[in-house]
């Protein structure tokens, strides 16, 4: 080892790192100039000067005031402040206030809903470790983690969170869980031996990753990447190179605010110019006109609107235990037409279970999932009493007692493991069964044993009973446990090739294969060696071992399929156990894509391989950020759940992405939209129905709002094209659409889900914001509110009336037409004639009163005259206004129908 080693280069982050997992360790002390003994004190601090700490840098991050100004970008919030300005300069003070008010209102909700800024590049920082056992001038010193430099020697044991990257020169037993980082549902064995240079991530046996944890075991690993070179490091760039992208109704809602504020500004040049040119209006009039027409015309109560909506929609996923992060999310999963799932944690538990037991004759299913020691066993379909099965409970004592983990239990927390998930899933096994383990302890206590070790792939314990039979328990890989039995259970000599043949079937199934056995060993038998372990075993059977999917993620798979949503599993699994547990799921598990032949197909044969199939295995995170990326490419909206620091550049690429919150690491629930508090994918079903619901409601204030811009928007067209008196003014336009919004359109936000939501496809992800039909409909009742406004006017004036009293009237004109096109739009195109549409919302009821008592106060009391220039209405009046508002409703009513004569369902 040389002393200058200054000669070791700082390499650049994204420099292709060499294939430490093929090289024996001798290369790779060799090529890092190490030993097993460590690097000295001062080679260290050399090294850490040029290397740096082992931490990720943090990316910078918009301050709060660049936060709260993002949230005026907008180009409908550009045309309210620009009229907002107009007015004030014109010293209209109400109508500026009142516009400057709702853009702010609207600004702060949306800084409060989503100011909190991403931090899915902080918590992979997380994932690294603290601090380190370390051996320096050959003896071990625990340092801080950021102190690790290439070359050191670290040692690590059970427990223990991996410090940095580490090429494995030693391991005793050493199992590592990997699942947050490849998606692997079990520890996986750990080998310093090298594997092939082309072995993917999950199956390089001699490498322990940074951020990953050591189930059990120990063993000593030589540094080969700190900081941004580790794997967790590598990571964290993807997610900091993955741009967030705009949620469909963000971009819905800019094409709406292109398109109208394009037509208000046409709309008021033609009319600025036809005023004042054709209709020799002076300037300034008909530049007050052109300013009333803008205010008429633009919903300046939408973005707030929308807003609340998408919150009261928040809420109510939140009582479904899914946590909205980004507020438009709320709408985005009505949306996606794929929904890319992890399987571990998320389809599954991440808890093994036993599912099956091969005895001698028989083969016995055993039903539930997880930890908890629920569920039963069954054979040809039948139920059967495990008690009085000797097979079975030879078996499950056998799994019982040959063990080293623990089963503890809590009102709380529910049933944990504390040991080796596959041993947790055998405890489990023998509690179903009706085997106590401190009972069977004391009935046949533990004299010593043989701990699993990979050179001989098996464990062994030795008991007694008391009574002076002592005898030896054995459980280990299928191969190597059959190796040493002659015979069965049952007497019989022990068939090899049936067994294998049996073996094979559960493993094609995608299940983990163990062999349990016993032999009798001479009384007074006090200590067990290998020695002892010798062809003498009767084989007990085979237990078929598995993470099986949550009983509620197959019907919420099968509930987003029939709601036109494609659900596409992408796991680090192996192909066999994925496919296994998609066919399970209902998915399309035949001819699976695995990660290395992704590598090997260009975009257009991808996207061939993806509609064969609906099965990813052995997927990196490069992977699946193609996969996302194909799929959005194609057109299709998609959504990505997942748990782990491997899901997170996909989470934040996705167009919707969904972590889980109880067994999900901070990387995913950071870079995620959507948090689900309880791990269930079932609860994304519940999702995209309320999805779909907060869109329909936020289509339904659409409906509801544009009629009367439109119809305001229309009056002022006609009176200056006609050369008239203006029938409303400014302030009375503004006090209409100001009313309407904090009453009537908010009712909306409160609607129920439309019947058959669930039952149709996704929406198209190009479809606008304004369909035809919408557009028609906005039209339609624009039309006949400008009617009704309109005879209204000219029956007050022609029977005498006062302007101020044609205005008012005009005014309760267009707040009754609305109060009765609430109902209307309660439903795109079901029928308004049902007790349900008064009664299924109680919001719009209030909303109705607290409306119509705004209005009296508006049409009767002094102040309120004063400031609008209103005046009293007669009896005759408002029988008029009741009577033409009901005659609208009517009308609307008959356009529903006709359109469901057709098959239209929604707009």
């Amino acid at each position: 080892m040389r002393p200058d080693t200054q000669s070791l280069p700082r390499p650049a982050t994204d420099e292709p790192q060499p294939l430490w997992h093929a090289q024996a360790t001798v290369q790779v002390l060799q090529h890092l100039e190490s030993s097993s003994l460590g690097l000295t004190g001062a080679e260290a601090a050399t090294r850490l000067a040029i290397h740096g700490p082992n931490g990720l840098a943090a990316a910078p991050r918009p301050g709060w005031l660049r936060r709260f100004a993002r949230q005026f970008h907008n180009l409908l919030i550009y045309t309210l402040l620009v009229a907002a300005a107009i007015t004030l300069w014109l010293g209209d003070y109400l109508d500026a206030a009142v516009i400057f008010g709702v853009v702010l209102i609207n600004a702060v909700i949306g800084f409060i809903q989503e100011g909190k800024a991403e931090r899915a590049l902080e918590a992979v920082h997380a994932m690294l470790a603290s601090h380190a056992m370390v051996l320096r001038d050959g003896e071990r010193h625990e340092i801080d983690a950021a102190g690790l430099v290439p070359g050191d020697v670290v040692l690590i044991e059970s427990g223990t969170r991996v410090p940095a990257d580490l090429r494995l020169l030693s391991a005793k037993n050493l199992r590592i869980d990997e699942a947050a980082l490849t998606g692997e549902s079990v520890p996986v064995d750990k080998d310093p031996a090298p594997v092939a240079a082309t072995a993917p991530l999950a199956e390089r046996g001699g490498m322990a990753y940074a951020g990953t944890v050591v189930a059990v075991g120990q063993g000593a690993g030589l540094v080969v990447a700190t900081a941004g070179h580790t794997e967790i490091g590598r990571i964290g760039r993807l997610v900091s190179g993955v741009q967030s992208l705009a949620t469909p109704l963000t971009r819905r809602l800019d094409q709406f605010a292109q398109q109208i504020t394009f037509f208000i500004l046409l709309v008021s040049a033609v009319t600025f110019l036809w005023g004042s040119r054709v209709g020799g209006l002076p300037p300034l009039d008909i530049f007050l006109a052109v300013v009333g027409l803008a205010v008429a015309a633009i919903p300046e109560g939408l973005p707030a609107i929308v807003t609340i909506t998408l919150a009261i929609g928040t809420a109510a996923m939140a009582r479904q235990r899914a946590i909205v992060r980004r507020l438009p999310a709320v709408e985005t999963l009505g949306s996606v037409g794929v929904i890319c799932t992890d399987k571990t944690g998320t389809l599954t538990k991440n808890q093994m279970t036993a599912v099956r037991l091969l005895l001698p004759g028989q083969r016995v299913e055993v039903s539930g999932a997880g930890y908890a020691p629920e569920g039963g066993f069954h054979e040809g379909g039948q139920s059967i009493d495990a008690g009085q099965n000797e097979g079975v409970m030879r078996l499950a004592r056998c799994a019982l007692l040959c063990n080293d983990a623990q089963l503890h239990h809590s009102e709380a927390a529910g049933w944990a493991l504390a040991g080796d998930p596959t041993e947790g899933a055998l405890i489990t096994l023998a509690r179903k069964a009706g085997l106590d383990p401190a009972q069977e302890a004391a009935r046949t206590p533990r004299i010593d044993s043989i701990p699993f070790e990979s050179e001989h792939r098996y464990m062994a314990t030795l008991h007694h009973d008391h009574a002076g039979r002592v005898f030896a328990l054995l459980k280990g890989a299928p191969e190597r446990v059959l190796a040493l039995c002659v015979q069965e259970a049952a007497g019989q000599p022990l068939e090899q090739a049936a067994w294998q043949a049996r073996m094979d079937e559960a493993a094609g199934e995608g299940q983990r294969v163990l062999a349990l056995a016993e032999c009798e060993l001479p009384a007074g038998t006090r200590e067990l060696g290998t020695s002892d372990i010798t062809p003498r075993f009767t084989l007990l059977g085979l237990v078929g071992l598995m993470d099986p999917p949550r009983p509620e993620a197959v019907a919420a798979v099968a509930e987003c399929q029939a709601a036109g949503v494609r659900v596409v599993m992408i796991t680090g699994d192996h192909a066999t156990t994925a496919a296994a547990i998609g066919a399970s799921l209902g998915l399309r598990e035949g001819q699976p894509i695995s990660g290395a032949e992704i590598d090997t197909l260009d975009d257009a044969a991808l996207s061939a391989r993806l509609a064969q199939t609906d099965v990813i295995a052995r997927a990196s995170p490069e992977h699946k950020l193609r996969l996302v990326a194909n799929l959005q490419a194609s057109g299709q909206l998609v959504a990505m759940t997942g748990d782990g620091v491997n899901d997170a550049p996909a989470l934040k690429a996705a167009d919707i992405g969904v972590a889980m919150g109880q067994r999900g690491t901070d990387a995913a629930r950071e870079a995620a939209d959507l948090v689900l508090t309880d791990d269930n994918f079932a609860a994304i079903a519940v999702a995209v129905r309320e999805g779909r619901t907060v869109f329909d409601n936020i289509k339904k204030s659409l409906l509801f709002i544009l009629p009367t811009n439109g119809g305001e928007a229309g009056l002022i067209l006609i009176a200056v094209f006609a050369g008239l008196a203006m029938p409303v003014t400014a302030a009375q336009i503004l006090w209409v659409n100001m009313v309407t919004s904090i009453t009537l359109d908010m009712a909306l936000a409160f609607e129920p889900a439309e019947d058959g939501v669930m039952q149709r496809p996704p929406r198209p992800a190009s479809e606008p914001l304004i369909t035809r039909l919408l557009f028609a409909r906005v039209v339609y009742v624009s039309l006949l509110m400008m009617g009704a406004a309109f005879w209204v006017y000219h029956w007050e004036l022609g029977r005498g009336s006062g302007l101020d009293v044609a205005r008012t009237a005009v005014v309760n004109m267009l707040v009754m037409s609305e109060v009765f096109y609430l109902f209307n739009v309660r439903h795109f195109t079901a029928s308004a004639w049902r007790w349900e549409t008064l009664a299924g919302n109680r919001m719009a009821v209030w909303a109705c009163v607290i409306t119509l008592v705004l209005q009296a106060l508006f049409t009767y009391a002094p102040p309120m005259q004063a400031l609008f220039g209103t005046a009293a209405l007669d009896a005759a009046s408002w029988a008029l206004i009741v009577g033409l508002a009901a005659g609208k409703f009517v009308l609307v009513e008959i356009e529903k129908a006709v359109l469901r004569r057709f098959g239209v369902r929604r707009m």
